[in-house]
Formats: structure tokens, sequence, C-alpha cells
């Protein structure tokens, strides 16, 4: 049993073992901060709730309008450089957090602070596409979301304890903790080898891509889109269904607890369980499939738990919350292989702006339109929100296809075709290469001899 799961904990290969490693140092700081923030921000900085709420408002539409812009400068720059970027800027801003105490410098930070994640994120994930071998890109991409999760939830006990510590010393020293976490993941960052984007020279950088950009190609745009929308899923596990809990049936409050860290163990143990055998757009699309199946038995079970009691409601929410994960787990494997398979290779940060700029609009509606289904409809809003995800899963097939039909008339083939090739060079830098920071920071997730 624990040689299997030791199997089963070794990455797909040395270069996925690294950005693993990376991702989950990433959490480690950005999820102590995460568990605290409500806390610091209301004892420390001194703000009402109200205006915690209005600045993070204020800050995701920043973000929203930034997408677009960032992604094309990490196309200009190179993923690498601007990954690198990012994770200096926000470990500069987290290190400031103390020092601010009134509303409008929080607002400010706020929205640095989300404006320079918009571009780490373009980055990270236009370096992880160019990077990895496109026959390893989803596996790698899962065992990524395991450390993801990993380090959310060893940073979430790192904020918890300085919540429980008595006095607030712990507390205002947890940004610090935060930045120094991204200020090594950025020298590992630097050490990383030069996705192709990187490679180019001054030049080069200036020189326009021929071709329409991701704005004239009308099936990414639907496809983000309806991605988008399929990522409501997160609102049920976060929003709705604890609300649902508390509101609307016998279980005790306890229980939503439970549920998050049900769902914690399964992304962390999962991810790569659920993408075996995803890897390209037809198989993406069967994966949608399921998570569309797995979505609608959430809703079902949820809904029946409104008129059980007693140790039948705990069981079928918990089991409700199961399938709901599961939902999600079938979707990331499907949304990193339309990431690979349906952008240009040549403008892969400006796609990921697009698409964090279309994706917004997929979900954004989602937090009121699902609370007030649940909660004021009951039992014809569970299956109104359900119908929503099955009609967005069977307009993704037609668009997602598309897409790619779309990308190859307008994208040369060689060009394609490349992109679909290996990276060895790539890989053997990794094998070879002088050993990452991270390497001797984290060796948990390499439990190789």
């Amino acid at each position: 049993m624990i040689a299997a799961l030791l199997r089963a904990a070794r990455p797909p290969s040395p270069l996925a073992g690294r950005l693993a490693r990376q991702s989950l140092l990433f959490a480690l700081g950005d999820g102590a901060f995460l568990a605290g923030s409500a806390v610091f921000f209301t004892v420390i900085v001194g703000l009402e709730p109200v205006e915690v709420g209005l600045g993070l408002t204020i800050a995701g539409i920043a973000a929203f309008v930034a997408a677009l812009p960032m992604g094309k400068v990490v196309d200009r720059f190179g993923p690498r450089r601007m990954w690198a970027v990012s994770a200096v800027g926000q470990a500069s801003m987290f290190a400031l957090w103390p020092f601010i105490d009134d509303f409008t410098g929080y607002v400010v930070m706020a929205v640095a602070m989300e404006v320079v994640g918009v571009l780490g994120g373009a980055a990270h994930g236009a370096y992880t596409i160019d990077v990895l071998p496109p026959g390893e890109r989803v596996r790698s991409r899962a065992y990524m979301y395991s450390a993801l999760n990993a380090g959310f939830t060893i940073g979430a006990a790192v904020g918890a304890l300085a919540l429980a510590m008595p006095g607030d010393l712990l507390l205002q020293g947890l940004p610090w903790f935060t930045a120094l976490a991204f200020l090594v993941n950025a020298a590992a960052i630097t050490r990383l080898p030069d996705a192709s984007h990187d490679s180019k020279t001054p030049e080069e950088r200036k020189v326009k891509v021929p071709g329409p950009g991701p704005l004239r190609n009308p099936g990414w745009l639907a496809t983000t889109f309806l991605v988008g929308v399929a990522w409501t899923n997160q609102v049920l596990l976060h929003m709705v269904i604890p609300l649902w809990v508390i509101s609307e049936t016998d279980a005790p409050r306890e229980l939503v607890a439970l549920l998050l860290g049900t769902n914690t163990v399964m992304c962390i143990v999962l991810p790569m369980a659920a993408a075996r055998g995803v890897s390209d757009v037809p198989t993406a699309l069967k994966a949608m499939r399921l998570s569309s199946a797995f979505f609608v038995l959430s809703c079902l079970i949820t809904m029946a738990t409104h008129s059980t009691v007693g140790w039948v409601t705990i069981l079928l929410i918990w089991l409700g919350h199961v399938t709901l994960t599961g939902a999600e787990l079938k979707l990331s494997a499907a949304s990193w292989t339309f990431e690979a398979e349906l952008m240009d290779p040549r403008q892969r940060g400006n796609y990921q702006g697009v698409a964090e700029f279309s994706g917004t609009f997929g979900r954004v509606w989602a937090p009121a339109v699902y609370t007030f289904l649940a909660i004021t409809w009951s039992s014809y809003g569970w299956l109104v929100i359900a119908g929503i995800i099955v009609l967005a899963t069977a307009a993704l097939h037609p668009v997602a296809l598309y897409a790619r039909r779309w990308l190859e008339q307008h994208v040369p083939a060689e060009v394609l075709a490349d992109a679909r090739s290996s990276a060895p060079e790539a890989e053997e830098a990794i094998a070879v290469g002088p050993p990452s920071l991270i390497d001797t920071e984290v060796p948990v997730m390499d439990p190789r001899p």
C-alpha cells in the first residue's frame, strides 16, 4: 500500500516535479495569507467588513481589465521572465501589507496585487504549455494541481496557527511569511530553462505575429466562456452548498468543515487519476461530459436533502460534495487540454489573457444566481442549476471543434505540428542542470532516493 502511494507520488518527469514544487511554494505562501486575511484586514489594517468586500470587488474589476494587456506583455517579453517579475512584485507587495492602515492604501494595494497576479497567471500558464512535452502536459498539470492543493492545505495550517496564537504579532507578520515564500519561488523560476517564447531576441519581440489574434477567434472566445460556466462548480462547493447546509437542512454546521476537507484531500490525491486518458480535444470533450454528469448527480443528491433528516442528510450532503469534486477534477483535465490544443502556439500569453477575460464572463454571475435559485426556488432551483451546466456542456462540443478547425485554417501547419512535438531539450536541461532552490526546500514532493 505504501509502495503504491509512493509510486503515485512520483512526478511524471523531473520537469513536472520542479514545477510542482513551485506550485506548492506559491500555494504555501498564498494559502497562509488567505487563511488569516479576513482577520488581518479587520484587526491589523482596521477596515470594516464592508470595506474589505468593496476593495476586493474593485480589485477584481482591475484584474478583469488587465487580463488582455498582461497577456500581450507575456508574449512580448517571455513567460518565464514575466512569471519571475510577477513573483517578485507580489512578494514586495505582501511585505508592505503590515504598513497599510487605511482604506485608500488597502484598495491601491489590492488593485496592484491583482494586476500583478494576472500577469503571473498568464505567464505561468503560457510557460507550462510552452515547456512541457505535449504527451506529458495533462499528467504534469494534474501533478502540479495536487501539489497546489497540498500547498494550500499546509499554508492554511500556518495561517490558522497565526490566528490561534495570543496577541497579534504572528498575524501581523503573516504577510512577511508569504513574501518570503514568493521570493524563494521567484529565485527558483529564474533557474528554470527558457520556454520557446523566452528565447526571442529583442528584435524578434518587436515583430508582430502574423495572423489574427484570440479576440478574432470566435471558437476560442466561446470555448473559454463555456469552460468558465462549467467552473461555476466552485460556487456550489464554497458558497451555495455551505449555505444550503446551514439554512435548508438539519445537518450540523460543523459538516461544512468536513466537506471542505474532503474536497481538499480528493484534489491532492486524485488529479492524476482523473486526468488519465485526456490528451486531445475529443478526449477532453468526453471528460467534460463526465464532469457534467457528476455535476448533475451532485445537484440531485443535494436537492434530496431538503426533506431528509439526521444521518441520512449528512451522508447525502457528503456524497453530493464528493460527486461535485469529481466534476471539478474531470473539468480540470479537460480545461488543461483545451489550453494546450486550442491556442495559437505563437501567442500563448495573449490567448491566456483572453481566456481569463472571457472565462470571467462565464462565471461572474454565478454567486448571485445560484444562491437565489437554490435557496429561493429550492428543488426547482437545483434542477435549473443542473440544466445550465448540461446546456453549457452541450454547446461546448461544437464550439471546441470549431475552435480547432479555426486554428488549423489560420495557423501554419508546421507551427501546429511543432507545438505537438516533444521538447527533449527542456527535459534534458531539467535532468542534468544545477539543482533548484526548491529541490532542497521541499523534498517531500519527490520521494525518489
